[in-house]
């Protein structure tokens, strides 16, 4: 019950972008705004949610991670609440809908990434990896559910889902209340000034592959987000698909990711030297898929070559959390972890704007533009994060994968 609990956190925030991706066609149309404004939907909430996760991950440092999840849980379902009374009442709509997805984005800020922080708390070595990777695969299958999810409410009226959010949230709240137990700090948190120098003592030492993994995991989600904007756009533009139907579409290439991230996840263990050669593996496959999508564009075969990319991305997750979980000490996972949560957000939050722009441009171009950054951020990784032999079976008893591994 405990992992299930954890595992609510992110499949709650996953939520709060995938389920509305199918609606926001119809958004734009009821709402008559441009596919820009339509884009800022998705947007606002991730850049809150970016801009705030440092913060949310120093307090879940200082005190728990439980005082942080659910007061930004409660959050997170109150701004869907407010988002959805602005879409049934009010005649400036658009403007209150922001409002609330700024909200939800505030109170997404301190579920995944702090979830993250907190496995890495509750489980060690092996089993910490097989959790994370359920924890990635929790995440995975609400974007699998969610598209349907989203085109199910909007068969009642289109802003259903903004309702939905208050529900999920409650559920979630009371999992992680009863189920999580976590362990009593045994001293005073370190004061704000020996906090932050101990941070930065992390980033001197590790900073190079820590920018890496961090530009990974944000690739990952701008692609996966930006692919997916792109493809709730044709379906409903070229191919006159809309409902559960375009629902169960878009579902199609994260069910693909979310089986690979389960899969992954249970099979690499602490086995680092396996962790990066399926990072830079999946982003190749990244990349081969992208430059291929080029040549298609009949709904079959180009799901069957998009596939590949989800199984890339399913291979990366799950390594690159293993890594950035286990990168630190229990006193500074919180602010690291949500670092690296926030990134992601902000590749979630650049993601449909950059996709937008790069429609209008070429076809082509954005394909092939991001296959060049899969292969870019590929070599980054295979250059910069550099693996070496375990020493003494001693090791496997510290807590700290930096004092097992030597990174560079």
């Amino acid at each position: 019950m405990t992992i299930f609990a954890i595992g609510s956190i992110p499949l709650i925030l996953v939520l709060g972008n995938s389920m509305l991706i199918p609606i926001l066609p119809k958004m734009k149309t009821e709402l008559d705004i441009s596919q820009f404004k339509v884009s800022l939907i998705i947007s606002v909430f991730s850049i809150a949610a970016a801009i705030s996760i440092p913060v949310l991950g120093y307090l879940s440092d200082r005190f728990s991670r439980k005082a942080i999840i659910i007061p930004a849980l409660i959050l997170y379902g109150s701004g869907g609440l407010l988002a959805g009374i602005a879409a049934a009442w009010f005649s400036n709509a658009y403007t209150w809908i922001i409002a609330g997805r700024i909200m939800q984005g505030l109170g997404a800020a301190g579920t995944a990434p702090i979830a993250m922080a907190l496995t890495g708390d509750l489980f060690k070595g092996g089993e910490q990896s097989k959790v994370l990777g359920l924890v990635e695969a929790s995440n995975g299958f609400g974007k699998v559910i969610s598209p349907i999810i989203g085109s199910l409410f909007a068969l009642v009226f289109w802003y259903a889902a903004f309702f939905a959010f208050p529900v999920f949230c409650l559920i979630s709240v009371l999992l992680t209340f009863f189920f999580i137990k976590e362990k009593k700090a045994h001293k005073e948190p370190p004061p704000v000034g020996k906090y932050v120098k101990g941070l930065v003592s992390v980033f001197k030492t590790e900073g190079r592959w820590l920018f890496v993994a961090y530009l990974t995991g944000a690739t990952c989600l701008f692609t996966l987000f930006g692919i997916l904007f792109y493809i709730s756009d044709i379906l409903e533009k070229e191919h006159h698909i809309d409902g559960v139907l375009k629902g169960g579409i878009l579902a199609i290439p994260l069910l693909f990711m979310t089986t690979t991230s389960y899969i992954t996840g249970s099979k690499i263990g602490k086995k680092m030297r396996l962790m990066k050669a399926l990072i830079v593996l999946g982003l190749l496959l990244m990349t081969i898929s992208f430059s291929t999508l080029v040549f298609f564009e009949k709904l079959i075969p180009f799901f069957s070559v998009l596939v590949i990319s989800s199984i890339g991305t399913g291979l990366v997750l799950p390594c690159i959390n293993s890594f950035i979980t286990g990168s630190v000490s229990t006193d500074k996972r919180g602010f690291v972890t949500s670092l690296y949560g926030s990134v992601r957000f902000l590749g979630v939050a650049i993601g449909p704007p950059v996709y937008s722009t790069l429609m209008e441009w070429s076809r082509t171009g954005m394909f092939l533009t991001t296959a060049a950054l899969t292969f870019l951020v590929a070599l980054l990784s295979l250059i910069f994060i550099h693996v070496q032999k375990k020493k003494t079976s001693e090791e496997n008893d510290h807590d700290s994968l930096f004092e097992k591994w030597q990174f560079t």
